[in-house]
Order: structure tokens, then sequence, then C-alpha cells
């Protein structure tokens, strides 16, 4: 990410390989989707987007989505490297139900436009932009998500890369995933399918769950551990000094003082000043005892915990 530019009011936009899409289209779309993931998909307006989890039937999470009203039905933003199994896994239980579930990963492309003057320049560039936080604005090839703190989601066809191009800065990827990382926002990989349930990803406090929705695959899990277990563990940001070595990469390791893992990485990305910034799951008594945290093996490099923008 071109820290400085964002510093000194500009904006930037990248292309979000990183991630797939897919849409669940038909007359009982809504009811589905109500009743595979773990937030309130049955009153979700079609003006704001709301972030969930698809979880197995023991808990873990299967999958995190951000679910974006379209004129056809909803749009999933997913990572990339599961957007395909998880489609087919969903249409397993479409059963009877008027649902279509496609993977259109290649179909539409994803771009993330964010700095102070983001908002003016998708406007000047003739894109209709939400004013709220969560808001969607769009028709049926284009769409736009406020994400909050200046940063917004543009799904459309390829060709949107050139009206971006004319008011924004590029950056590589990874500058979007930096942000997500200090925003506290988990994403499922191919590398972390099926090992968390979402409270442990942080998934509750970034309003992905809600508890008072009706049943979905893990349901009982999700609830009994809200109200009555005890998590042992939590995602937390950290962040190594060590820009020579290869970026921690989701599924990698944490240790502390003893030879056994504490931690997984969820999501990891380069810092404008070198080193890396991560999110992962780890065992809470760790950080709390403030021991040195090690990546990817007993003796790699000390991460350092940061802080989140929401309270644990």
């Amino acid at each position: 990410m071109d820290a400085d530019l964002i510093a000194k009011g500009g904006a930037v936009f990248a292309p979000l390989s990183q991630f797939g899409l897919l849409i669940v289209s038909g007359e009982d779309a809504r009811a589905f989707l109500h009743g595979q993931l773990s937030n309130d998909i049955e009153h979700l307006s079609a003006d704001g987007a709301r972030r969930a989890g698809y979880c197995s039937a023991k808990g873990r999470l299967l999958a995190t989505f951000l679910v974006v009203p379209h004129l056809e039905g909803f749009l999933l933003q997913i990572s990339r490297d599961i957007a395909a199994t998880v489609a087919k896994r969903l249409s397993m239980y479409v059963l009877r139900s008027k649902v279509k579930v496609a993977d259109i990963s290649d179909a539409w492309a994803q771009f993330g436009a964010w700095g102070s003057d983001a908002a003016q320049l998708l406007q000047t560039a003739g894109f209709d932009v939400p004013a709220e936080a969560m808001g969607v604005t769009g028709t049926a090839q284009r769409c736009i998500v406020a994400l909050g703190e200046r940063r917004f989601l543009v799904l459309g066809p390829p060709e949107t890369a050139t009206l971006l191009a004319a008011s924004f800065k590029q950056v590589a990827p990874e500058g979007w995933t930096l942000a997500d990382v200090r925003a506290g926002l988990p994403q499922v990989t191919l590398a972390t399918q099926d090992q968390f349930i979402p409270q442990m990803a942080n998934l509750e406090l970034v309003g992905g769950v809600d508890f008072k929705k009706g049943c979905y695959p893990g349901q009982e899990i999700v609830a009994r551990t809200q109200y009555l277990g005890k998590l042992k563990r939590r995602m937390y940001r950290g962040s190594i000094e060590a820009p020579a070595l290869p970026a921690p990469a989701p599924g990698n390791d944490l240790f502390g003082a003893e030879p056994q893992a504490i931690g997984t990485i969820l999501s990891s990305a380069p810092r404008p000043e070198g080193g890396y910034e991560f999110l992962a799951v780890m065992q809470s008594s760790a950080v709390e005892r403030d021991e040195p945290i090690h990546v990817g093996a007993p003796d790699g490099p000390v991460a350092r915990i940061g802080s989140l923008p929401y309270a644990l």
C-alpha cells in the first residue's frame, strides 16, 4: 500500500485477485441463505451488505462471506481458492428450493478503492457511492459497497479497471489485505477451512453472527460457546520486523515458550515500512502471559502483538 499517498489525502485502487465471487439467485435465495449462514439474511435490506460465516455441522468455519444484495439475488465475496468448492457444497443443500448457486469469479472483476479522497474520486468517475458504512449501490452489472474507514469495494466488469485508473493510482492487492488485517476482518482460506468456530475468528465482533436468528449448520455449537462456554482462543493482530523472510502464510503455526503450536495465521500482508502484519487465531493465555511468540517455527522470528479496532 502506498502509505505516503494515503497520508497526503490521496486515494488508490487495487485489483482484488485474492477474492472469488458467488451468486445465489432464485425466488427462494433469501430464505436459503438465511438457513445456511451465521447472520440474518431474511431482514437484509437491498441497500445494505453484511458479513457472515458458513459453518460445518460442528460449527467450524468453512468460509467467510461479504453478502451483497444484487438485482438477481445475492453476491457472496469469498476467498478465491475455495470459491468453487463452497459453491458446490451450497448447491448440495438447495434440494427442492428455487435457488441457483453459481461461481462467477471469472465473470466479475473486484477492486478495492480507498483513501481520504476515494468517495469523491469515485463520484467524479461516474459511480454512485453509498453514503453509509456497509451501504450498497449499483446496477445489474456493477455494485459498490462502502466498507467504512474510506474504503470501497467495487464489483463489475473487467473494464471497470480503466475507469478507476483514470482517477486513482493502482497498487498491489496486498495493500487491501493489509487494510483488512488492520481492520481485524477474518478471511477463511483453503489453508484454514474447518478449523475455527466463528467467535475464535472474532466474526461476531465484526457483525458476522446473529445469535437471535434461526437454525443454520453448526448453530447449536456456536450459540453454546457464546452463552455457556469460555473461549480459549481468539484472533489477534501481530507484526514481525523481518523483511527478508517470506510473508507468513495462512495456515502457518505460531509458537510460544513450548514447542507445541499455540496459534494459526489466517492472513498476512507486507507493510510499507518493511516487515509483515498478520491476523492469527491464538491461545489467549499465551498472549496474556506476554511470552515471546515465534512465527513459523519454535525458533522463528518473534512477533509483536498489536491492537485491534474493537475490544476482545
